[in-house]
C-alpha cells in the first residue's frame, strides 16, 4: 500500500484497508521494527492553536525514529503575524522541511495548504472539524485492549457538536461492525451530516442523554470535554458545562471491565480518582500518539512501505 507522499487530511480520505495499514505499522513500530526509519528526515509543526499531546508526541516520534524537527507554535511567532497569508506560509516552509504538521482553528486549513505544496500535510486538528491522527490513534489503542475493533460497543459522551476528535471517530467507526452511541445533551448532539453519513454506512446508532440505560451494554465510553473555545456565547457554554462527570458512582452502572477513553485535556469531566482504575486507559491512549505517528510519518515519507 502506498502512501509515500500522502496527506492525511480526513479520516474521510481513508478505507478501511488504509486505516488497518496504519494501525499494523503502528504496531510494528512498538515492536522496533523500524528502528532510526527518520534518519536525515526533517519535520515542522505549524500549530495556530495550542497543544499539548499532539504536538510533542509528533516532535518526540520524529526524534526517536532518528529525525529531527523545528516549530512554530503560534502565530505570534510566525510571519501571519506581519499579515503572511497561509498558504504563503506553508509555500515557504514546504522549501524548508520534508512533511508539516498543522493545526489551525480554522475548517478546511489543512485541506486547502496541500493546494499549494507538494510535500505531505498531516492536519493536526482544524477547527470544529477533522483530527485524524488522533483518531487513528484512538482505534489502535481500542485494538490493542480487546485484539478487533469489530463487534465492539462503543458510547461517545459529552461535546458531540463542536468536538472534532468525536466527529473524526464516528467516520472512522464506520467503516467497523460496531455499535456506537451517542451520548449528549440535547444543545451538544451530532451534527446531522455526520449522522447521515453514518446511516448511509448502514451503522448502527442510538442518540441518548444518559449512561443509565446503556452503561452495561458498553466495551468503551469516549469521553470528551465540553470545548468553551468553539462557544460563540458564553451563555450557552454555561448551560452545559459540567453536565457530565465519570465518578466511581458513574462506574457502579458500567460493564464491570469498561475501558474508558479522553482525547485530553479534561477539565473536571472525569475525576481523578477514575485515573487509578483498571477502567482508566486514557494516558495509555495518549502515550500510544507515539507508534501511531511514528508510523504515519514514516509512511507518508517513504521509509516505512
Amino acid at each position: 500500500m502506498i502512501f509515500k507522499g500522502k496527506s492525511i487530511i480526513s479520516i474521510r480520505d481513508l478505507e478501511r484497508g488504509e486505516i488497518d495499514y496504519i494501525i499494523q505499522k503502528a504496531i510494528d513500530v512498538k515492536n522496533n521494527l523500524h528502528q532510526n526509519a527518520l534518519k536525515d528526515k526533517r519535520l515542522t509543526t505549524l500549530f495556530f492553536e495550542p497543544s499539548t499531546r499532539t504536538r510533542l508526541s509528533f516532535e518526540s516520534a520524529m526524534v526517536s525514529l532518528g529525525g529531527s524537527f523545528f516549530s512554530v507554535t503560534d502565530t505570534v511567532s510566525s510571519s501571519v503575524q506581519k499579515g503572511e497569508t497561509l498558504k504563503d506560509t506553508i509555500k515557504t516552509i514546504s522549501g524548508y522541511t520534508d512533511v508539516i504538521v498543522m493545526r489551525h482553528r480554522i475548517d478546511g486549513a489543512a485541506r486547502a495548504a496541500t493546494d499549494v505544496t507538494s510535500i505531505p500535510i498531516i492536519n493536526a486538528g482544524d477547527g470544529t472539524n477533522q483530527h485524524p491522527t488522533q483518531t487513528l490513534l484512538d482505534l489502535y489503542t481500542m485494538k490493542e485492549e480487546f485484539g478487533t475493533i469489530d463487534t465492539l460497543n462503543i458510547g461517545i459522551l459529552g461535546d458531540l457538536k463542536y468536538g472534532r476528535t468525536a466527529h473524526s471517530l464516528v467516520m472512522a467507526l464506520s467503516h467497523y461492525n460496531v455499535t456506537i452511541f451517542l451520548i449528549s445533551s440535547e444543545i451538544l448532539k451530532m451534527p446531522d451530516h455526520f449522522k447521515i453519513y453514518l446511516q448511509n454506512k448502514k451503522v448502527k446508532f442510538k442518540e441518548v442523554d444518559s449512561l443509565s440505560d446503556i452503561g452495561l451494554n458498553l466495551d468503551f465510553l469516549y469521553v470528551t470535554r465540553i470545548q468553551r473555545e468553539r462557544f460563540v456565547d458564553p451563555q450557552e457554554y454555561e448551560q452545559v458545562a459540567h453536565s457530565y462527570r465519570i465518578t466511581k458512582d458513574t462506574l457502579s452502572i458500567l460493564n464491570p471491565n469498561i475501558k474508558i477513553m479522553h482525547p485530553l485535556p479534561r477539565v473536571d469531566e472525569i475525576a481523578y480518582d477514575i485515573d487509578k482504575t483498571e477502567n482508566a486507559i486514557y494516558f495509555k491512549q495518549a502515550h500510544n500518539g507515539i507508534p501511531v505517528r511514528q508510523a504515519i510519518l514514516g509512511l507518508v515519507t517513504g521509509v516505512i512501505e
